[in-house]
């Protein structure tokens, strides 16, 4: 099953996806937002599910499909969480730095919390000063339903709602002297922007196994191939164990989201990494620019600047985009007297 939310008011109006991302219907009847539809899962999806084989059986009673009008699938959320599974990506940042990995770091997740108060639509523009440093983060998120404290991996696993994919924007320039304060990330981790639609995990048939999503992650930028790799390939925490850690200390409330991290396979040296050279290539440009500094001391590759576009997408085996786009642009920022 597919679902989205059109742009209302601040949540959001949810509605039932066709397969194809051709056409949609809105099932206020049933569900008015997303959130209300989480919080009452066992209710709604048995119903969500009915429309859902009847869009995809006939285009009667249904709208035309148009990115434009939806915002992120959860327009807000009362927790977004986001983890750091993909290990590679911290080897390399701490390569980088001349650093050691911390032994912990392999079996215990690196997750921090983010701004949930509201969220980019797909499409929206990330607005920012370039001397802060902007930078895409390409990823797979999960929302959940109602957890205990203390739940284990297993029943983490039974309360993965709905798959997505994110746009992480960070802002690199900030991040050194936030987390040299020693609290984390704050203004470095600004509004992310997710995928238009969210689906379930039996939607993804044997792409979804082990609590991983097994496709190619697809980053464009400006108009170029960037990154490809495999979500399901060298992800040191599946999902089940992200949001297991999650609810260690604390309940986990439906509509919890929870993200991988930035996609990151294992590869070569620099030259035989990127999409140009034969790799699959990266998903943030922080990864690149650590390459270059391993290998040639500094980095060259700039992070973005006004006018730069972004776009994240996943394929089906037959080349269907399964969520929608993202494609963020981004703006100038300019102070407001």
């Amino acid at each position: 099953m597919k679902l989205a939310s059109l742009k209302h008011g601040r949540d959001g109006s949810l509605v039932v996806v066709s397969r194809d991302l051709t056409r949609f219907k809105a099932v206020a009847d049933i569900a008015p937002t997303m959130q209300y539809a989480l919080e009452n899962w066992e209710q709604c999806e048995p119903e969500l599910k009915k429309v859902y084989a009847q869009i995809n059986e006939s285009a009667d009673n249904t709208q035309a499909f148009d990115v434009n009008l939806f915002h992120s699938p959860l327009p807000r959320a009362y927790q977004w969480t986001d983890g750091s599974a993909y290990i590679n990506h911290v080897e390399l940042v701490r390569k980088a730095r001349n650093a050691e990995v911390p032994a912990s770091f392999y079996h215990d997740p690196l997750m921090y919390q983010g701004a949930s108060d509201c969220f980019l639509a797909p499409t929206d523009n990330v607005v920012a000063d370039p001397a802060w440093g902007i930078d895409f983060e390409a990823e797979v998120a999960v929302v959940t339903g109602d957890l205990p404290m203390g739940a284990t991996p297993e029943q983490a696993a039974k309360a993965i709602r709905l798959v997505m994919l994110v746009n992480d924007v960070s802002m690199r320039g900030l991040i050194p002297a936030e987390l040299a304060k020693g609290f984390g990330f704050l203004q470095s981790k600004p509004a992310s922007a997710f995928s238009p639609v969210a689906v379930t995990p039996d939607e993804l048939g044997d792409k979804w196994a082990d609590n991983k999503l097994h496709l190619p992650l697809l980053v464009e930028l400006n108009n170029k191939p960037f990154g490809k790799p495999n979500a399901g390939v060298d992800m040191t925490f599946n999902f089940a164990q992200l949001v297991s850690h999650v609810a260690k200390t604390r309940t986990v409330c439906a509509g919890t989201i929870v993200g991988s991290g930035t996609v990151s396979n294992k590869q070569g040296n620099l030259w035989g990494s990127s999409i140009e050279n034969g790799g699959v290539g990266y998903c943030c440009l922080a990864e690149v620019r650590m390459y270059e500094t391993i290998e040639q001391g500094k980095p060259a590759t700039d992070f973005m600047q006004p006018g730069d576009v972004v776009r994240i997408e996943m394929n089906d085996d037959e080349g269907n985009s399964i969520f929608g786009v993202i494609e963020n642009k981004v703006e100038l920022f300019q102070p407001q007297n």
